[in-house]
């Protein structure tokens, strides 16, 4: 085998520096409110009290749409209130839940790449 000496190319400038959009303490925070998503359940509640366009959802016309008892969706709701999603109002035996748009809009946030602007959906 012959040996061949081959030319040093230049760098090309193939990678780009990366700046960190998140600060440990930040992305903890958005962690934990991502697993309270992580649920099927938990996701599609949200999704049914966002559809209603920023007005309230009593509790007793979620539990319709699911198989589960309502102690159950109780349970799934609470997490997601407490995750800040959603905020309740207690009136006599039933709760209302209204979705929290901030805390949508911080998660959207964290999700847009750098440089690009959110779009309306």
């Amino acid at each position: 085998m012959s040996k061949q000496e081959l030319p040093v190319l230049a760098a090309t400038g193939c990678c780009t520096t990366v700046s960190e959009r998140l600060d440990p303490a930040t992305a903890a925070d958005l962690a934990a409110t991502f697993k309270a998503l992580g649920d099927p359940v938990r996701l599609r509640l949200l999704s049914l009290i966002a559809a209603a366009g920023g007005e309230e959802v009593c509790v007793c016309e979620l539990t319709p749409a699911f198989e589960l008892s309502q102690p159950t969706i109780s349970h799934h709701l609470k997490v997601l209130r407490e995750a800040g999603l959603l905020t309740s109002q207690r009136r006599g035996t039933w709760v209302y839940y209204r979705v929290v748009p901030a805390a949508l809009q911080r998660l959207s946030d964290a999700l847009i790449p750098t440089g690009l602007a959110a779009t309306p959906a």
